[in-house]
């Protein structure tokens, strides 16, 4: 039984920051990261007898900015919510560029800042930073899911609870609490017989929309040619999306973020459409045979859609799938729009063209099977990181250039030959992100299904970023060093390599001393 436990059974009192990392706890979550200071001192006294009982760790980044790429970058690769935290004043406006980026990229924050004391409030108190100073909820209102400044002791346990909720709403996002000093120091009358139940509010339904996807099927149905695009969405679900492949002996695609997230060998594979794309994946797609396009998880926003392209993308062959109903308002052209849980849609995709297949079966119909010839699909397996990919190269004879200076090219090419196959590559924004879209191709086996799972097992790193992670949408600089942290402590037995142009690297390279 935990020290929090055992104090709040024997007065019915918590201080709040000992009641957030119960919380925490319940949920599976390892780490806080941040900067200390004396307005926050309450929390970190909590997370330094947490860690005494090995529970919950304090992550001290170099600034607060790192703390959050850290945080995000944990919460990308676990699934987990990723939680930071920063002292008054500047502390807590140095964090607005990584929740800036954790919004844009749907990543389930929780952000703890505090304020002086009440008393303290309205008297030009030393970083007084609520509504009568420099106002940082005002400041993250347009950048976070829920916002809130917590007036009372009584509010705390309501408004966490909100806050955590809305971090992992529909689209996923930051949640910031700001607490006054006072209150962190304070206790909570606890009513021990009516807990609540953090893991059951966080269960989400499977909502789908019959009446689109049995549209969808009815597309496919007729659809001579269909090409996949798969984007970032699809993180959940990768497995799905290739057996559909598979089965409909489909071409595909990824977006830039979504690249992740399949497996660039597959022989079906074409590249990636969007940001420092491939031609090979614009040509495919400007195919006048293709009557079908079907995006999977993509906000088709300028890095993702080829600039908005209207011959590739945004035209009336596109069908968007997606759980994020804003992601259709870039999307209007669209002939089908299916909005809901994305496995859930896929596997009424395969279970249609297995109901299709019986029936032409038991008719006596010739069918063309639909999988990938096997010994095609055996030599794919057994090449390994050495095979060729089935895309075109802007400059294919630089990948195997020995100069000096090394080209990019070749030592994108070379990376996945130095490091093992489950080696985490993050590209920071920059050249390097475009050289990393372009020529780095990480392998992760995932060719097929696997055999013998459920959907909940299906992927082999399930609620994962993928072996390859950008910062994508808002691209912020410097982002890469903090989440190359994250990352290492969310997979601490895969290698991380982080790439890294000299000017993000000067924004936070002093990052790097964290890992040490």
């Amino acid at each position: 039984m935990s020290s929090v436990i055992s104090e709040v059974l024997k007065t019915n009192q918590v201080n709040p920051c000992d009641l957030l990392i119960r919380y925490l706890e319940e949920m599976g979550v390892e780490y806080i990261f941040g900067i200390p200071g004396g307005a926050i001192e309450p929390l970190y006294n909590a997370l330094a007898k947490s860690e005494r009982r090995g529970g919950i760790r304090a992550i001290t980044a170099r600034h607060e900015t790192g703390a959050v790429f850290m945080a995000d970058a944990y919460a990308r690769n676990t699934g987990k919510l990723g939680v930071c935290c920063s002292t008054t004043g500047p502390g807590a406006t140095n964090m607005i560029t990584g929740i800036a980026s954790s919004y844009e990229n749907n990543t389930p924050l929780l952000v703890i800042t505090p304020q002086a004391s009440q008393d303290k409030l309205g008297k030009k108190a030393m970083q007084e930073s609520g509504d009568t100073g420099v106002n940082i909820a005002g400041m993250l209102e347009f950048c976070t899911r829920y916002n809130s400044y917590v007036t009372h002791i009584e509010q705390f346990e309501q408004k966490l609870v909100s806050a955590i909720m809305s971090a992992f709403s529909t689209p996923c996002g930051p949640a910031h609490l700001s607490i006054p000093a006072d209150i962190l120091k304070g206790s909570i009358s606890i009513n021990t017989t009516s807990e609540v139940n953090i893991k059951n509010l966080l269960r989400r339904p499977n909502f789908k929309d019959e009446h689109a996807i049995n549209q969808l099927n009815m597309e496919l149905n007729k659809s001579k040619k269909t090409v996949f695009v798969v984007g970032a969405g699809a993180k959940d679900c990768s497995s799905l999306i290739l057996q559909c492949i598979n089965t409909m002996d489909a071409t595909f695609v990824a977006t830039p973020d979504g690249k992740s997230f399949v497996n660039p060998y597959h022989p079906s594979y074409r590249g990636v459409i969007g940001f420092a794309g491939h031609k090979s994946a614009n040509k495919v797609l400007e195919d006048p045979s293709v009557d079908s396009v079907l995006v999977i998880g993509s906000a088709l926003g300028e890095f993702t859609s080829n600039a908005w392209d209207q011959k590739t993308l945004l035209n009336n062959k596109l069908i968007h799938i997606d759980d994020n109903e804003d992601n259709f308002t870039r999307s209007s052209v669209a002939k089908l729009h299916v909005g809901g849980h994305i496995p859930t849609i896929l596997e009424a995709i395969l279970d249609n063209k297995n109901k299709q297949d019986t029936e032409n079966e038991n008719s006596g119909l010739i069918q063309n099977k639909s999988i990938i010839d096997k010994t095609m699909f055996f030599s794919y397996l057994q090449k390994g990181n050495q095979k060729a990919v089935p895309f075109e190269y802007d400059e294919p004879d630089k990948v195997n250039t020995v100069t000096s200076p090394l080209k990019p090219q070749f030592l994108m090419a070379q990376l996945t030959k130095l490091f093992p196959p489950n080696t985490r590559y993050l590209a920071d924004t920059g050249n390097n992100l475009a050289w990393a879209i372009h020529y780095l191709n990480p392998n992760d086996r995932r060719l097929q299904q696997r055999r013998g799972t459920s959907r909940s097992n299906n992927d082999r790193r399930n609620n994962d970023a993928g072996l390859l992670q950008i910062c994508a949408e808002f691209c912020s600089m410097g982002w890469s060093v903090g989440s190359a942290i994250g990352t290492a402590l969310a997979h601490p037995n895969d290698p991380v390599v982080c790439i890294v142009g000299d000017g993000s690297f000067l924004m936070s390279g002093n990052e790097i001393t964290v890992a040490q």
